[in-house]
């Protein structure tokens, strides 16, 4: 039995290896189709890309047509270069870098020659192809853009790197895939499946038909089309209000986390990345190091948060119990924390958590913050449960939604504070500025916005996303799971009531009330520094401002960002109470000031730092 074991395996071996061979010889054309390359011609079949929509069914992304010169290198023979050239308006010394290029990546396979020719272009090579042997059209889609918002959310369309290409067996020289946006994170669903078609060639290279009757061939599938959570009227509207200014704003529906506007500023109409100007356009922005319009800022900068992190101090307050409703702090224009150290106020007088949040009191909130770390022996053990109450809001992190940038901003722990103070000896005092958004803390507006649909849920959050619905797709579960905060619901409402007095009750966004809507806001002024020619220099405050409404039922909550935008009632709050208005009601009734944000051109602010000219401080 053991002398037969060996021969058996041997011959059973060999049957199959035999029937293996059989199979890719004869059966198997898959093979002989690769060997029989030099026969043979792929032509790609380039889909169109899904188109966009948005919330409410808008088109706002579609495609147009567009047409490339594909070059075979080793077919180009006994053609008039110099025709050549003067019909494709180019230089010989183009026409001879382009093929050289296209022949180190392979002198039989087809790559691009000329991108993206439009129409006209393209009628008047087609008229005189057949003199140009071994160039062929391949006829290829761009995108269409219906609105000049929203570039920092739809990315753009370009043209596959080499690097790309080595990682990625997709993509061929000339492949167009997106870059940025919507079009980087949903770029396999958004382009869809190349066809491919094989045509066999004779031995004189003349087409004599499908290969195999087009056995292998297959055809183009288009992109899937997908809806995005984006309003695009008070996406419009939004880059509308922060014309000549720089900031950004992030609105979200606090019961789904659906982001309804994204806006940057500045900003650019996305229809200039389009087209054979797409690489000229991209280079000025991109070299524009002092507006940046392709940094997205209400995604990726990261500021001091200002009066808005007030919430999270009484909150936190509230939920460590070291104080009530009730608790009473004196307000004498700011309070001394220590000895030679006094934090300013514009209040006077007793403050309890109610008018402390209306009248925006930075000694209540200071005198909270220091309770707070104080409640534990260590400084050290009171900063961790503090910040693991502020991560609880998303708040130092990054906020995992579909959009491929992203900044975590900063929530201090007491390692934060080993580094500063390496030789230890810190306590409350040192690190009371927290209290009021000046520390070391630092938000992104994005970030800022989810808080605001935490506090208006009383406590809960759906982590942000863009995408609504894609057809026959499932959206990640991740955008259905509720995120819960530490902090107890009962705590949400006094707080809330605050932020409703705010608006309502002679706080500091008295004057930005909208008629019919409940609005419950929070204004901040956050100092701004830079070192300029290596000076440490106070700038002009930046304006910020948090808010959502209606008071019951949400449906909105939004942050601004307004860089050098002075004091927070000053341009983030009228922003914010517009984009509200606009949203909740779609028309404006505040004129007034919607032309004062109008007529606010903030560049000569801007211009400062080359011009030499004093910043404003201190909203003067």
């Amino acid at each position: 039995m053991r002398k037969a074991l060996l021969p058996t395996i041997i011959i059973i071996s060999a049957i199959l290896i035999l029937i293996r061979l059989f199979y890719l010889q004869v059966i198997d054309d898959t093979l002989k189709l690769k060997s029989d390359n030099n026969a043979i011609k792929i032509i790609y079949e380039y889909p169109e890309r899904g188109y966009i929509y948005d919330r409410h069914g808008k088109l706002i992304v579609a495609n147009q047509p567009s047409y490339d010169i594909m070059v075979t290198p080793r077919d180009v023979k006994n053609i008039d270069t110099l025709e050549l050239c003067k019909l494709l308006n180019i230089t010989k010394g183009d026409f001879d870098r382009i093929l050289a290029k296209a022949i180190s990546y392979s002198p039989r396979l087809p790559s691009v020659f000329l991108p993206q020719l439009n129409k006209k272009e393209y009628a008047a090579f087609q008229e005189k192809q057949r003199k140009f042997q071994g160039f062929d059209i391949v006829k290829r889609s761009l995108r269409d853009y219906q609105t000049t918002a929203g570039s920092n959310i739809f990315g753009f369309i370009t043209q596959a790197s080499e690097k790309i290409i080595e990682k990625n067996p997709y993509y061929k020289p000339g492949d167009l895939l997106g870059k940025q946006g919507v079009e980087q994170e949903y770029e396999e669903i958004l382009r869809g499946v190349k066809g491919v078609k094989y045509r066999q060639r004779d031995k004189f290279n003349k087409d004599i038909g499908s290969y195999k009757e087009g056995k292998f061939d297959t055809i183009a599938i288009q992109g899937e089309d997908m809806t995005l959570t984006i309003d695009i009227a008070l996406q419009e509207y939004g880059e509308q209000l922060m014309m000549n200014k720089r900031g950004g704003i992030v609105a979200i529906e606090p019961q789904t986390g659906e982001i309804l506007a994204l806006v940057t500023a500045p900003s650019y109409d996305p229809a200039i990345l389009v087209g054979r100007e797409r690489s000229r356009n991209y280079t000025k922005l991109f070299n524009d190091s002092i507006s940046k319009p392709l940094f997205d800022r209400g995604l990726l900068a990261v500021y001091p948060p200002g009066s808005p992190s007030k919430i999270i101090t009484g909150l936190i307050g509230l939920q460590e119990e070291v104080i009530n409703e009730q608790t009473t702090f004196m307000c004498n224009h700011g309070f001394s924390y220590a000895p030679g150290r006094f934090m300013r106020c514009h209040g006077s007088g007793p403050h309890q958590l109610y008018n402390g949040i209306t009248k925006s009191c930075n000694s209540y909130f200071g005198n909270v913050y220091m309770k707070t770390i104080n409640k534990f022996v260590r400084p050290a053990d009171g900063v961790d449960v503090w910040s693991k109450h502020a991560r609880s809001f998303g708040l130092g992190e990054f906020m995992g939604y579909d959009l491929p940038v992203g900044k975590r901003g900063l929530i201090p722990t007491s390692k934060t504070y080993k580094r500063i103070y390496p030789n230890g000896g810190w306590r409350s005092t040192a690190i009371v500025s927290n209290a009021i958004g000046q520390g070391e803390i630092l938000m992104t507006p994005i970030q800022l916005a989810n808080m605001m649909a935490a506090v208006s849920n009383e406590g809960y959050y759906y982590t942000p996303h863009i995408i609504k619905q894609i057809k026959d797709h499932q959206i990640d579960k991740k955008y259905k799971t509720k995120h819960t905060t530490t902090i107890d619901k009962k705590y949400f409402k006094p707080v809330i009531e605050g932020l409703y007095g705010v608006y309502n009750d002679g706080g500091t966004a008295s004057s930005l009330q909208i008629e019919g809507i409940q609005i419950c806001g929070k204004t901040g002024t956050a100092e701004n520094y830079a070192k300029i020619n290596g000076v440490r220099t106070q700038l002009t405050d930046h304006s910020i401002f948090v808010a959502f409404a209606p008071k019951d039922n949400p449906k909105i909550a939004i942050a601004v960002l307004v860089e050098h935008g002075y004091y927070g009632a000053r341009n983030a709050g009228p922003i914010a109470s517009l984009m509200i208005e606009k949203y909740l009601k779609g028309v404006i009734t505040r004129k007034d000031l919607e032309k004062k944000i109008y007529d606010n051109d903030l560049q000569k602010e801007y211009a400062k730092y080359i011009s030499g000219k004093p910043f404003g401080i201190n909203g003067k």
